[in-house]
């Protein structure tokens, strides 16, 4: 399959010329397309049997960010987010990056972990050491619940054990190292540690409770990098400007929560529109950005000798193709046929160049002319739809709050009354 994620003027564009221009990229049916076009692919029937005591589906827009080339390859990225100013921000931050190559990514084999929590052990060291030596016989039991993972060269593949001291008591963790190759992992980790539960309680004669994966992945990393053209970014005061945004966040993690949090912006629309573990790749993320003991960036923004803007990010990525609700949700399905996907591998390093584009976006902003300019002008438009606005009169009504500069919804009330107003006046008797 070909074809370009460079598309100029994309939002520019009607719904249907979108969904066309989609629909050639990824070579979707007509099927699919109009499961898109309608927005009710999830019925009550299905969502019934994903979660408990459900009473309706609930549906947030679903764009796509242009522009992206990662590796060489090109990518039209779903992203599923509510929040305006999202999407723009990473296609035109991708733009940005195309003129010196792209984004580069790279990423760890997918291996997630496994916890086991012994309590009431006597001699925790000599429990540790009873662990390790038992290896092989654990590693053997963990893999006997899943040998078709196995099979396909995941698997449990190590341990390590560690002992700590708690307000409990002292506690013997056994870590479980499953390389779960497609999928995110939590099922098949989970039965994993569930099943060795009662060998390691043998071993240690102590007492366990906790078995169950952790989100935070930090065996599975993906990284992305980005040269963006000085003259890409707006020149040299620019590039300085989004520099001087990164130390800020570097120091205060005040400032490095919403840094973060406008990475996980981009990271977070496509874990959703894939059908991935949202919570999970959050979780994962911050306490990956706290390792050290201070909460610090996921990204890093520096200047080269050319003078030109140099990003790159890395962090955890527990995200499948497989499995879950990628592999139930109509939606989910499409988005992945839309990434042109084939391998949890791939998604993770597309979603990581994503946040390092949102960031980008945003830091650019910041650094320039203020969040609120772009952001303000899409927000608009929700407050005159809540204002009671309908039509032509959506953009109208959010055109003349950005012209005074007061995007409230009052102001949108008032505005909307007296336009109404205006054109009963002009209407023909």
């Amino acid at each position: 399959m070909s074809g370009t994620s460079l598309l100029p003027s994309f939002y520019k564009l009607g719904i249907e010329e979108r969904l066309e221009r989609v629909k050639a990229f990824a070579q979707l049916t007509d099927k699919e397309v109009e499961l898109l076009r309608s927005g009710t692919s999830l019925n009550l029937e299905t969502a019934n049997r994903m979660i408990e005591n459900v009473i309706g589906i609930m549906t947030i827009p679903l764009g796509v960010a242009t522009n992206f080339l990662i590796n060489g390859k090109d990518y039209l990225i779903p992203m599923a987010i509510e929040e305006p100013s999202v999407v723009a921000g990473a296609s035109n931050a991708a733009k940005m990056a195309r003129e010196k190559g792209g984004f580069t990514t790279s990423s760890t084999d997918p291996i997630m972990i496994g916890q086991i929590q012994v309590t009431t052990v006597r001699k925790p060291l000599e429990a540790k050491k009873a662990i390790l030596e038992a290896k092989e016989e654990i590693i053997r039991k963990a893999n006997d619940q899943d040998r078709i993972l196995k099979s396909l060269g995941g698997g449990a593949k190590d341990l390590d054990v560690k002992v700590l001291d708690t307000t409990a008591g002292p506690m013997v963790i056994t870590e479980l190292y499953v390389d779960c190759r497609d999928a995110m992992g939590a099922n098949v980790v989970n039965t994993m540690v569930e099943a060795t539960a009662p060998l390691i309680e043998r071993i240690t004669q102590g007492k366990v409770y906790l078995r169950i994966i952790s989100n935070l992945a930090s065996k599975r990393l993906a990284r992305a990098r980005a040269v963006i053209a000085k003259e890409a970014v707006g020149g040299k005061e620019a590039v300085t400007g989004v520099v001087e945004a990164y130390a800020f966040a570097a120091a205060d993690p005040y400032r490095c929560a919403t840094h973060n949090k406008g990475i996980m912006n981009g990271v977070t629309a496509v874990v959703q529109a894939t059908g991935n573990d949202s919570r999970a790749v959050e979780a994962g993320a911050h306490a990956y950005a706290a390792r050290s003991g201070r909460y610090s960036p996921l990204t890093t923004w520096e200047k080269n000798e050319e003078g030109d803007l140099v990003g790159t990010i890395e962090l955890p990525m527990a995200v499948g193709v497989v499995g879950g609700a990628t592999a139930v949700h109509p939606l989910a399905k499409i988005a992945l046929k839309i990434l042109r996907v084939k391998t949890a591998k791939e998604l993770g390093e597309i979603i990581a160049a994503v946040g390092l584009a949102q960031n980008l976006a945003a830091l650019r902003a910041l650094a320039t002319e203020g969040i609120q300019k772009g952001h303000m002008a899409l927000h608009a438009r929700n407050i005159a739809i809540s204002a009671g606005a309908t039509g032509e009169l959506v953009d109208k009504i959010a055109d003349l709050m950005i012209q005074e500069g007061k995007v409230r919804l009052d102001r949108a009330i008032e505005l909307l009354e007296q336009v109404k107003q205006s054109q009963n006046r002009n209407k023909p008797h």
